[in-house]
């Protein structure tokens, strides 16, 4: 798991699948070693995806961090109007969303790496389980990078395990000026809802 935040993971390909099925949705994900959780829906992108509102129907919308796209194809499922940013450095993730959009007929769906976003699109959400483990610094300079670019009116849902930090996060993004506060917390993870 600790080459899932590589841009070119070394780790060798092996394939799979997984089921995401929720109350209003059942997609079935093409996975590979070197991206974020690919044996199971991670617990905390479910406790995300069962926990939040639903995102709005038209703009753009960010899925950060998006590894093999579980957060994104849902978000674009349940706003078939909106396009949705699935981002990331992972490559082989980017490719695997691509893929499992395509296959899912979500046409709304745009895989690109973190580096390819244009400059002008801003976001009315952000939905993402962040990269807690590439470290402290890295973490804050990439919420820091992509909160900014929130609409006026625009909300992020972010979940964080609490003991990889979600209160000492929620303390900081405070500190920053964000409005952060806690909107669910279940099974040891917390969902930190961000505003301007």
């Amino acid at each position: 798991m600790a080459h899932y935040f590589s841009e070119q993971p070394e780790t060798a390909s092996r394939p799979a699948s997984v089921d995401l099925v929720l109350p209003d949705l059942h997609l079935r994900l093409e996975t590979d070693r070197g991206v974020f959780s690919p044996e199971r829906i991670d617990v905390g992108t479910r406790v995300l995806l069962e926990s939040v509102p639903p995102p709005p129907q038209e703009g753009d919308l960010l899925d950060l961090g998006c590894g093999y796209g579980p957060i994104a194809l849902t978000m674009a499922k349940r706003a078939p109007g909106a396009t949705v940013w699935a981002i990331d450095v992972n490559r082989r993730g980017l490719e695997l969303t691509e893929r499992n959009a395509s296959k899912a007929g979500l046409g709304n769906v745009r895989a690109v790496h973190i580096d390819e976003v244009p400059d002008g699109v801003t976001f009315r959400a952000i939905w993402s389980n962040p990269a807690i483990r590439i470290g402290k610094q890295a973490l804050h300079e990439m919420l820091t990078r992509w909160l900014t670019r929130l609409t006026p009116d625009g909300v992020a849902h972010l979940v964080v395990q609490k003991h990889l930090g979600s209160d000492s996060l929620q303390r900081w993004l405070g500190e920053q000026g964000w409005q952060a506060s806690r909107e669910a917390s279940r099974a040891a993870y917390r969902i930190l809802k961000v505003t301007r």
